[in-house]
């Protein structure tokens, strides 16, 4: 049995604007974790988890080597599939069945999501699986580059901040590549050729090391949020009147986000009072992106969450897409994070307890 594990993650800050080509974000992979276990199968693979009721989803090869699916709410996983099986033919491995059983810690007892990415999570640790199962050898920032292949099959619009930092783990400066190219170079001239192609050129990967002076927490609003659909509002839709005006707003805020990460990497380990004030900022920046296109990024409840973080001394925004989930707050050393974390449960807010994933080394090179 091979046994693999990927941890989830949350934005520290970029979201929203890390969607669109060479644009940065900051993440954090965190301690909470998908594991998959894989055993050898025959004449038909089977993927089982508890998430997804009692059944496996069965698959099995067509005449031409293609992955066919019976029936499939595990989509990031079949896409993971897909993508490793044209990888191993492309290399002249031999074909194998093989079986995934999976479980989850990034949802509540009930099955609820927490928001801490785990489509991702479960497509790196499928890739790590299948890399180890196939003996492929893979180095992290080509799992890592596999992953979002199979990722944007799923959803083309997601930036791979979530694979990166579930690939990488630790606290992780992202640029995201352009995705429309991916797909049509893996279309054109295969996953191998494509993971060394120029596509690539714009992306970068790079750990970032502890955060100086501050400490991370991290509290859930108990009402869970589709990505894919506030993405797609924030990108598609257009306030009423000036267009142009709008649009000028839209290249304001991605300016403003590109000039909030650089000074926060810069200040990441030296500087913890620039650090803070930089997070304020993007609280500030994702709320008029809100108000530019009319969605509740900030709701209630994360509007509350760092309202009382803020008022404990700390910093705080929504994380990631915002609309429920997670927001992040970071505090200074010698704070009173229990009377911030009473106050969110006083206020229907539960604080998760989290810890950053350790940094992940890559033996066969950097990680950019």
């Amino acid at each position: 049995m091979i046994e693999t594990r990927a941890p989830g993650k949350l934005y520290i800050a970029g979201e929203y604007a890390v969607v669109e080509p060479g644009h940065p974000a900051i993440l954090v992979a965190v301690d909470r974790c998908i594991t998959v276990r894989l055993t050898e199968g025959s004449r038909m693979g089977r993927v089982h988890s508890t998430r997804y009721g009692h059944g496996p989803v069965t698959w099995v090869r067509d005449a031409d080597g293609r992955i066919v699916v019976d029936r499939s709410p595990y989509d990031y996983v079949t896409a993971t599939i897909a993508v490793m099986e044209q990888l191993r033919a492309e290399r002249g491995l031999a074909p194998r069945y093989f079986d995934l059983h999976i479980d989850s810690e990034l949802d509540d007892e009930d099955g609820r999501k927490f928001g801490l990415g785990s489509s991702a999570a479960v497509t790196v640790a499928v890739v790590a699986a299948l890399d180890e199962f196939y003996q492929m050898g893979l180095s992290l920032t080509e799992r890592f580059r596999i992953g979002l292949l199979a990722t944007v099959e799923v959803a083309p619009r997601a930036s791979g901040g979530d694979v990166a930092a579930s690939t990488f783990g630790g606290f992780v400066h992202y640029v995201s590549p352009d995705r429309d190219a991916l797909r049509r170079t893996a279309g054109a001239q295969g996953v191998e050729e494509t993971l060394g192609a120029p596509v690539w050129r714009d992306c970068r990967v790079a750990q970032l090391g502890p955060l100086a002076g501050l400490d991370l927490l991290v509290g859930w609003t108990g009402s869970p949020a589709s990505t894919e659909r506030l993405v797609e509002r924030v990108h598609l839709e257009r306030v009423p009147g000036d267009r142009g005006d709008a649009d000028a707003h839209y290249e304001a805020f991605l300016a403003g986000a590109r000039t909030g990460v650089d000074e926060l990497v810069a200040a990441w380990s030296r500087d913890p009072a620039t650090v803070l004030r930089v997070i304020g900022s993007f609280r500030t920046l994702l709320q008029g992106l809100g108000r530019l296109r009319g969605t509740r990024i900030e709701t209630d409840q994360l509007r509350a969450l760092c309202d009382l973080a803020e008022a404990s001394g700390a910093a705080a925004k929504p994380s990631g897409a915002g609309g429920g989930d997670c927001g992040v707050a970071l505090m200074p050393h010698g704070g009173a994070p229990d009377g911030l974390l009473d106050a969110w449960r006083s206020n229907g807010i539960l604080p998760l307890d989290l810890s950053p994933y350790p940094a992940q080394r890559d033996p066969r090179g950097a990680t950019r």
